[in-house]
């Protein structure tokens, strides 16, 4: 965190234009030129409420092909289910517009944005776009909600990501209302971890897949944000949807990823969302023509944080990403949270869409004589 004391850009001044309280305005920020010439903008909504109050930023689409996110900000602009009676939004459905054009992660400079903040205003053009967002968005905010997925051929099951060291981000974090929430300051570069040193406590929403919009995911990532507002008393908590919070709020300082041990055709026998132990079967590695090539095991008790929605894997291939808790007790209350979850709850809703990417089958030991033989040394 900085040192120094914070002084924040106003709310309602932006360049020519002035916004006043209880209005909703549309904004284009130039970043830059493209490779043509052309001007490159970044669109954004500002809304503020008739009273003052805090002024909460909410962003996707730092990585372009990320757009649960984008998703779930474009309905609160164009149906927003409150009414905000205090404090300010900064709404912008996509960061990275250069990347979000061409569906990819990255800038047409070939640059991860989320690792290039704080960013030079005489920099490259990612360079130029994070310096934008860091000095008109999060120079405006005094919290942050970064709107993230998994990487493409990858899902995640909901969490946020956040420094549990930082009360007020310990404070947006529990109030979002994910079961599972790292504690992290986030890499060199990244948004959060910039926003976060800037004195703007900031926390981001890893769920679902890339070039996706997901229903359970938006609903998921809606409560939470109600729920943030309405803990900031920025909305009535009457407005906050589904006022219900999760089951178990499971904290935890790692995870790991699990790698394939050769190439071949995975057989899931595990879904997003479940629990695990250590020991457990969590995928069959077969050939094409089903021989068996490895069951792949898992290390730890946890939570199954990621998974490859991509069956074919070459060896030392991520598979799944498990969270990792803090000790075998809080693994087992967890454990049996989990089974007692209504089926009825958003937690499941999400849990039963997520594994819909996957055919999940329950794991058998493969029989010592094959029906056929092909020859001595054959892979498939």
């Amino acid at each position: 965190m900085s040192s120094t004391p914070r002084k924040k850009r106003p709310i309602g001044s932006w360049a020519r234009k002035e916004i006043k309280p209880g209005e909703r305005k549309r904004l284009l920020l130039k970043v830059g030129e493209s490779f043509t010439g052309v001007s490159v903008h970044l669109p954004l909504m500002v809304w503020r409420g008739l009273e003052d109050g805090p002024v909460l930023g909410i962003t996707a689409a730092v990585h372009g092909d990320e757009i649960n996110g984008t998703g779930a900000i474009r309905s609160l602009i164009q149906d927003p289910p409150f009414e905000l009676k205090r404090g300010s939004l900064i709404l912008v459905p996509v960061v990275n517009m250069m990347g979000f054009e061409r569906h990819s992660r990255y800038t047409p400079d070939r640059r991860d944005l989320n690792r290039t903040f704080p960013g030079n205003k005489n920099g490259s053009l990612t360079g130029r776009l994070a310096h934008l967002i860091m000095k008109e968005v999060v120079g405006r905010c005094d919290y942050l909600v970064d709107l993230h997925t998994a990487a493409v051929r990858r899902t995640n099951f909901p969490n946020v990501r956040t420094d549990m060291s930082n009360p007020d981000c310990e404070r947006l974090a529990e109030a979002f209302g994910t079961e599972v929430i790292m504690n992290s300051n986030g890499p060199e570069g990244s948004l959060r971890r910039e926003a976060c040193e800037s004195g703007c406590p900031t926390i981001i929403l890893e769920a679902g897949e890339a070039l996706k919009v997901e229903p359970a995911v938006q609903d998921m990532t809606q409560r939470g944000l109600t729920h943030i507002m309405a803990e900031l008393d920025m909305i009535d908590v009457s407005d906050a949807l589904r006022p219900d919070t999760p089951p178990h709020q499971m904290i935890v300082q790692g995870s790991s990823w699990v790698r394939a041990g050769s190439g071949g055709f995975l057989q899931f026998h595990v879904a997003p969302g479940e629990t695990v132990e250590k020991g457990q079967a969590l995928a069959t590695n077969t050939g094409l023509l089903g021989k068996e090539h490895e069951t792949i095991i898992s290390p730890h008790n946890g939570i199954v944080l990621g998974m490859t929605t991509m069956p074919a894997v070459s060896p030392g291939d991520p598979i799944l990403h498990i969270a990792l808790p803090n000790t075998r007790k809080q693994f087992r209350s967890l454990e049996k949270s989990v089974d007692k979850i209504e089926d009825d709850t958003l937690e499941n809703q999400v849990r039963d869409h997520l594994a819909t990417s996957f055919t999940v089958v329950e794991h058998t030991l493969e029989e010592d004589e094959n029906e056929f033989e092909i020859k001595e040394n054959d892979d498939l």
